[in-house]
């Protein structure tokens, strides 16, 4: 099955018609707007598009998205623009839809650990105003995205392996297809099973078969003690050995971070730690009693021992915890100023936790191998390895896409996946035929069947 990807239109008939319905402020066609929505966080190559157009409401979107569909313009949600594949870079030009200006929470609900807001509030100030209540929503992304975006990306960060990822944490959706027309999928039901499951085909979509504009998601109550603890191995497999052996005694801590040797030196360096760098685990728990935390600080130590770590850190003291978590979570700007003036290549891959020790080997030697310096850090707790790769001119480009290429086709054949949270975008497109065979002719039959004329998100995820 072709897609169409190529596109006629007439962009000053389409603004004639945006403006009929929309002020004058809500459209941009300056060149500082447009550059602006032209790239993400990514090193893939910027594309202006034609408009960009900020939705303020759900009918907003869905007269926008008509207009598109009608002038058959391509269109490209965006969010807050920090994807790492290129997933909200305009390939195609047309228009890009900011939701950026729909960040009301339409409710909160308390009792049933569920908040309802719009899709361009992000993680950080949602949190804010759900701290009110002592609730939280679980996915972390590394960066400040949006609600939409990490639906859309099926983001998820360091408390996957407690929480799960965004798809784990979503109950219902409004969300405007490709013609226009709105739905809702899902409902505020914890236990759904009526027809079929179109809020996780939408969920992970990246934009493709329709836009999220509101959502219903599940919190968690904030607990009372936190607990930290940060223990260094000679080898990455005694790291994933603890990893497994905490896991297999009960615990199920908030986040279990893996940090190979190479960035253990450099996050060391950054705060003035004099230690040895060597494979480390952070991890983190969180109760309400402190009684519990001090028992699985207890196992942690009691794993950790019996793997010869080298260096053990426990604490329950909240200053403590926070002072160590702050070292894991600026880890990239740490890296960034290491190699100041140099372009970094982010990737990410995902694989059996029994198979990190080999992922992780590989990366290391595949990098050694191309002659890059660069870094492995990983969510222990899921199996999720990310690599960052430092480069300055276009052989050292090419080098480091040979390292993805490597490193994608060993997660594959490890029974991973080629990417666990970063989403397909543009990067890892090239890729899915090898991870998915034939399943892609059935993901282009969906797509052709809820986007006939491939206005949504086009150029990403399909080959």
């Amino acid at each position: 099955m072709v897609i169409q990807t190529t596109y006629a239109f007439n962009l000053e008939a389409l603004i004639t018609d945006l403006r009929t319905t929309l002020r004058d402020d809500q459209i941009s066609v300056s060149e500082t707007d447009r550059e602006t929505h032209s790239h993400d966080w990514s090193r893939h190559t910027p594309s202006l598009p034609d408009v960009v157009v900020w939705a303020e409401s759900t009918d907003d979107a869905a007269t926008v998205v008509k207009l598109a569909n009608t002038h058959r313009v391509p269109i490209t949600a965006w969010g807050a623009g920090t994807s790492l594949e290129g997933n909200p870079i305009p390939v195609h030009q047309g228009i890009t839809l900011s939701l950026s200006r729909m960040t009301a929470i339409s409710a909160v609900y308390p009792a049933d650990f569920q908040v309802t807001a719009q899709a361009g509030i992000t993680h950080e100030a949602l949190n804010a105003v759900l701290r009110e209540h002592g609730l939280f929503f679980a996915p972390v992304p590394g960066a400040n995205a949006t609600l939409g975006g990490i639906l859309a990306n099926n983001a998820s960060g360091t408390r996957t392996v407690r929480y799960g990822a965004a798809k784990d944490n979503v109950l219902a959706m409004t969300v405007v297809m490709a013609n226009g027309e709105v739905i809702t999928v899902g409902s505020r039901s914890v236990k759904q099973s009526s027809g079929y499951n179109l809020l996780n085909l939408i969920v992970g979509s990246e934009g493709t078969l329709g836009i999220v504009t509101e959502a219903t998601v599940r919190l968690f109550p904030l607990e009372k003690f936190r607990s930290t603890a940060l223990v260094s191995f000679e080898t990455t497999q005694q790291a994933i050995d603890a990893v497994v052996g905490i896991r297999t005694r009960g615990l199920t801590p908030k986040s279990l971070e893996f940090v190979g040797e190479t960035y253990a030196g450099i996050l060391w360096d950054a705060v003035g730690i004099n230690r040895k760098p060597l494979p480390t685990l952070f991890i983190e728990f969180g109760s309400f009693r402190e009684d519990v935390l001090e028992a699985e600080l207890e196992i942690v130590k009691a794993v950790s021992e019996g793997l010869n770590a080298q260096h053990i850190e426990l604490t329950t003291d909240p200053e403590k915890c926070d002072e160590l978590w702050l070292v894991r979570r600026h880890a990239y700007n740490y890296f960034q100023a290491r190699y100041e003036g140099k372009s970094l290549y982010v990737t990410d891959v995902a694989v059996p936790i029994s198979a990190l020790p080999q992922m992780v080997g590989t990366i290391q030697r595949l990098m050694d191998e191309n002659g890059i310096d660069g870094v492995v850090l990983g969510h222990a707790g899921d199996g999720n390895v990310h690599a960052t790769m430092p480069y300055d001119d276009d052989a050292g480009f090419a080098a480091v896409k040979r390292v993805n290429a490597g490193l994608i086709a060993t997660a594959l054949q490890l029974g991973g996946t080629a990417t666990g949270e970063h989403g397909v975008g543009i990067g890892k497109a090239a890729h899915m035929e090898q991870e998915h065979g034939s399943a892609v002719a059935v993901m282009r039959t969906i797509k052709q069947a809820l986007d006939p004329n491939n206005i949504l998100n086009p150029g990403k995820v399909f080959p």
